[in-house]
């Protein structure tokens, strides 16, 4: 289950290195300075608090209370977080061996060793947020609270690879599941404890430092508690919601016994897969809308899928660099990325739109939001796929 079982970073310049590295370093010092970061916006409502009228902080005496807990909170989420990187070098594995920074090895993958003064530097402050948006992904997909959430968006997905891929016809050992975007992992991890071979694709660090906590670091159930709430302070019903706690994992990896095989890679999914028709089924969720270019992801599944191979996708079309300035990005509707995937080669089984599902939302929260999702099942043709080799 070790996350360096299949390190396919592509190979880099060294200016590209060095890049990754910055980003790296940059990465785990949002982690250390969470508590910082996170602290300072309880430090700026208790400021205003101050300068309130006497008669005004006395009715607010509760609220300050808990303003005090929510510090408290944030200093438990800390304690989590700085157990989740450490001796984290592994996920930056650097293939030239040149530099003085080299101090070990991991599975053949020479490693750079961090320094103290790397991990002083200042912090863009969308780095620090995506540090607490991991905290609810963590709940999402570890723990009982993201269990409707996970059965919502896994559950058709586990059963339409069932339906295609059962125990009686196959051994499911054989059949290879990628699952790129896969996040924290619960879902590659679900597909191998019911025994098949799954490999998640991952191209976040901070997804890849939580889930190589929880896959290789956890060692019971409810081991550790999180406030992935903590940082809500908007349209809470009562108090005890914004510090209500997590518990994680809800299972324990290590002791739930994996029938199949499961391994998580680190990479641009477009990037690290160069073997064609190498896959049974390739699984999408919550993931194609990541692309600036949604055809480059549609066209390298079909690639790497085997003849007769299936992708099954669900999730929104959200486009994460619609909206970023000095990002591209195009935008197809599903009526635009249908007649694509018919023209790359796919066959189309079967697809449903307004599938209902959420997404890391606090179940208690006054102000919810949910997709009205597309989830389909597309065929690479045995016909067009031996055309084409």
């Amino acid at each position: 289950m070790s996350l360096a079982d299949r390190s396919r970073w592509p190979m880099t310049t060294e200016e590209e290195e060095e890049e990754e590295r910055q980003n790296f370093i940059a990465i785990v010092t949002a982690f250390k300075q969470y508590k910082l970061f996170s602290s300072a916006r309880v430090h700026k409502t208790e400021s205003y608090l101050n300068t309130l009228k006497k008669e005004h902080q006395t009715m607010l005496l509760r609220y300050r209370n808990h303003l005090t807990k929510v510090r408290d909170c944030i200093s438990t989420n800390d304690r989590v977080l700085q157990e989740m990187i450490k001796n984290v070098d592994h996920l930056f594995p650097n293939e030239n061996k040149t530099s003085s920074d080299i101090s070990n090895e991991t599975n053949g993958h020479h490693v750079r060793k961090l320094k103290v003064q790397d991990l002083e530097k200042p912090v863009e402050p969308f780095k620090l947020l995506k540090v607490q948006t991991m905290l609810k992904h963590v709940a999402r997909d570890w723990s009982t609270v993201g269990e409707l959430e996970r059965k919502q968006c896994y559950g058709p997905i586990i059963e339409e690879i069932q339906k295609y891929y059962n125990e009686k016809d196959h051994d499911l050992s054989q059949i290879k599941v990628l699952v790129p975007g896969s996040g924290l992992a619960r879902l590659s991890y679900d597909l191998a404890c019911l025994g098949f071979y799954c490999e998640g694709n991952e191209v976040s660090l901070f997804m890849l430092i939580a889930s190589n906590f929880v896959l290789n670091k956890c060692e019971s159930k409810d081991q550790y508690t999180i406030y992935p709430w903590v940082h809500q302070y908007v349209n809470n019903l009562n108090r005890e919601d914004q510090v209500a706690p997590v518990t994680f994992p809800d299972i324990s990896p290590k002791s739930c016994g994996i029938k199949g095989q499961l391994y998580v890679s680190a990479g641009n999914f477009t990037q690290v897969y160069p073997d064609d028709n190498d896959w049974d089924c390739v699984v999408t969720c919550f993931f194609i809308d990541c692309a600036n270019n949604v055809i480059e992801f549609i066209e390298t599944i079909y690639r790497i899928l085997k003849p007769n191979g299936i992708w099954i996708n669900l999730g929104p079309l959200l486009y994460h660099f619609a909206d970023i300035n000095d990002e591209n990005s195009i935008e197809p509707t599903f009526e635009d990325l249908l007649p694509i995937m018919r023209n790359i080669g796919f066959e189309i089984v079967k697809y449903e739109t307004g599938v209902r599902t959420s997404y890391a939302q606090n179940p208690k929260s006054m102000l919810k939001q949910a997709y009205e999702s597309i989830f389909w099942v597309c065929r690479k043709p045995l016909v067009n796929a031996e055309n084409s080799m």
